[in-house]
């Protein structure tokens, strides 16, 4: 860090402690989308939507599910051809790993002190093991843009902001996460937080006792977490995620939502309010992998800076107009998994308006 960039955070951690910001317990309810706000009209909105006659799927119905349970699934949108090439681009990162700087976070013991590592630092049987997140890697794959900025996911999405989708960040698993119950929104903060969705893309047909995705249908209207500063998790807060992941599914249970686990097959997508409680069942066949997508959005409101650059504007790549911003740090493998050109997006589908007509 430059001494530029540390006087910097010095004086903001002085200013925060002089006037510290108010804690809060909920989204600002002005800059929540339309659709959790009260009484929303999805018919006339979907009615004014150019896009929803030309959808896979019927958009009120998706966004009805959306505001009542928290989540919709999309059947069959994506091609088998654009999966097979963004795992293509995966396996070969694995067997090249000792050439780049990319990412992952190894969630084992023995990396507690150190999880986020560079993937050429990582011996292969790990990085093929169980544990294991490859991080942003749509930034070096045209295969990741493409599913990340896939037509049925940001259209969904743009209906859900009423403003131009931008992607945040990825997360590609080879094995079942096992992660604790939890929300996305305390983790992964836009500049507006209730700005906040995701997308789990099925890179494979999931398989019982291969640590499925499990969530709590309705949960994202359960009064939020307070770490003890708030209801986002930093390093002011007195709480820590095993406290929050007992209160999610006390929570739950206390108001009778229904836990599923979700079992879909490959091209389909689930995409998740912020607030949903969600983890990983347990692995209980270590042969399984449970070969995942998992991708994270905001609106041109509530993501304008990339991450790691916060001062300047991000170079951006387009699809579907939407965009996902070029990572500052690692400009040298942009785009250099190229396997994705030439391969079109979508499976065959009918849209939503034609098939009682079939």
């Amino acid at each position: 860090m430059s001494i530029f960039k540390r006087s910097i955070a010095k004086a903001q951690k002085v200013y925060g402690k002089i006037f510290p910001a108010p804690v809060l317990t909920d989204f600002h309810y002005q800059t929540m989308p339309w659709i959790d706000k009260k009484d929303p009209d999805i018919d006339g909105f979907v009615r004014s939507f150019p896009k929803a006659p030309h959808l896979p799927y019927d958009l009120a119905e998706k966004l009805k599910s959306w505001r009542n349970d928290g989540f919709v699934i999309l059947e069959n949108v994506i091609s088998q051809e654009l999966l097979d090439a963004y795992l293509a681009d995966v396996q070969e990162l694995i067997e090249r790993h000792k050439e780049f700087d990319i990412s992952i976070r190894i969630d084992r013991p023995e990396y507690q002190r150190h999880p986020v590592m560079k993937i050429k630092e990582v011996p292969r049987e790990i990085i093929e093991g169980q544990y294991i997140k490859i991080m942003d890697f749509h930034n070096a794959s045209v295969a990741g843009k493409k599913l990340m900025l896939h037509n049925a996911i940001v259209s969904f999405l743009q209906a859900v902001f009423q403003e131009k989708v931008v992607a945040m960040q990825s997360l590609t698993f080879l094995y079942g996460s096992q992660q604790e119950t939890h929300q996305d929104f305390p983790y992964v903060v836009p500049q507006v937080p209730s700005h906040l969705a995701a997308a789990w893309i099925a890179l494979e047909d999931v398989r019982p006792g291969s640590g499925e995705l499990h969530y709590y249908v309705g949960s994202h209207k359960i009064r939020k977490f307070n770490w003890g500063n708030g209801i986002f998790f930093n390093g002011e807060s007195t709480k820590n995620p095993t406290d929050f992941g007992r209160y999610l599914v006390a929570e739950c249970e206390r108001m009778g939502l229904e836990k599923k686990t979700l079992l879909i097959n490959k091209g389909d997508v689930l995409i998740w309010h912020a607030a949903l409680a969600h983890g990983g069942e347990p692995i209980l066949d270590g042969e399984l992998t449970r070969k995942s997508y998992v991708c994270h959005y905001s609106s041109a409101q509530g993501y304008y800076r990339h991450r790691h650059d916060l001062v300047n504007e991000p170079v951006r790549h387009s699809y579907n107009n939407a965009d996902v911003f070029a990572d500052p740090n690692l400009p040298q493998y942009e785009n250099s998994f190229k396997r994705g050109e030439a391969v079109e997006e979508s499976a065959p589908t009918v849209p939503a308006g034609q098939k009682n007509a079939l």
